[in-house]
This record gives structure tokens, sequence and C-alpha cells, in this order.
């Protein structure tokens, strides 16, 4: 039995893409599993992680796409608006456009989890994976506070530093 290579009901397509993670790019934290690059700019997938102790995200917001959270492992502290919860294995958080958020691993144990960016490559000037890059770069050299917050911006993430917010959980 024989297959059609084309119908009159299937529309044409690109074919799949298939990426594995150990081939993927990193820069800092962030692993690209599926950069906006590669998804035709329909959504980025990043696996990343956050250190105890240490703000993963100050506040901040987007104007030009929504990001997730689903954990891996750990505990993730997620901020939406102004109030903190936790999340722990498979538990997800969604912030739409404009949502002021941030996050930060909760407790001893480093968390481990995937950021779902959508649309992957956003109205601003570049895809999400660039900020990321830039931003590993900006912390190896030391870059000052307001550097990492100018660089940002062009990324469309408005870092707001004196944002306040319920206590961030233990």
């Amino acid at each position: 039995m024989s297959f059609p290579t084309e119908s009159p009901g299937i529309p044409a397509s690109d074919p799949g893409v298939f990426r594995f993670r150990s081939e993927a790019e990193q820069a800092g934290p962030a692993i690209f599993l599926a950069p906006g690059d590669v998804t035709g700019g329909g959504y980025g997938l990043f696996e990343s992680a956050a250190e105890p102790g240490r703000m993963g995200a100050v506040p901040h917001f987007h104007t030009g796409f929504s990001e997730a959270f689903w954990v891996i492992s750990g505990r993730l502290g997620v901020m939406s608006g102004r109030e903190w919860q936790v999340l722990g294995s498979g538990d997800f958080a969604h912030v739409p456009v404009n949502g002021v958020h941030a996050f930060t691993a909760v407790g001893d144990e480093r968390a481990r989890f995937l950021i779902l960016f959508v649309p992957g490559s956003p109205a601003s000037r570049y895809p999400r994976e660039h900020y990321f890059r830039g931003l590993a770069e900006r912390f190896a050299r030391g870059a000052s506070p307001e550097e990492i917050d100018e660089f940002a911006l062009e990324c469309d993430q408005v870092n707001l530093r004196d944002w306040e917010s319920g206590p961030i959980p233990s």
C-alpha cells in the first residue's frame, strides 16, 4: 500500500523540527531547547535554573510576549503582581503580556524549570535568546545593574528594581 504525498485537503507545510537537549545552545543557566529562530517565531522554550539565595529575575514585565513557567525540580517562587506563590515539581504559572513578575529558588535546593515565551520572536528587535546570551555575557564581566537594565529594555524587558511585593516565601 502506498500513501499519497500530497492531498487536496492537506495544506503544504515545512517539515517538523527535532532538537536534542545535548545539542542545544546554553547561555548562563538557560538552555535553548526550542528558540524562536527554530520555531518560526511561534514560541521559545528554554530550560533554566535558579540557585538558592539569589534572585532568578528582578521584578519586570514584557510588552510583546507572555511567559510561562513549568517546574521540573526544586521549588520556584514566582511573583505575579505583588504576590508570591511557591511552585513545586509539575506546577505551572502563566504571566500575561504586561504582567509584572519575578522568580527565585525557594529553600536550599536549585530549582530547574521550563520557560515558554509566546511568541518566540516578539515585536522587539531581538528574539528572547538574544537577551539571555547578552545577559550571560554582561554578568560574566560584572556589568552594573544600570547597564543590564538598559540592555534588558532593548529586548522588551522593563526591569523594576524598586518594585514592592509581599515577602518572598522561604
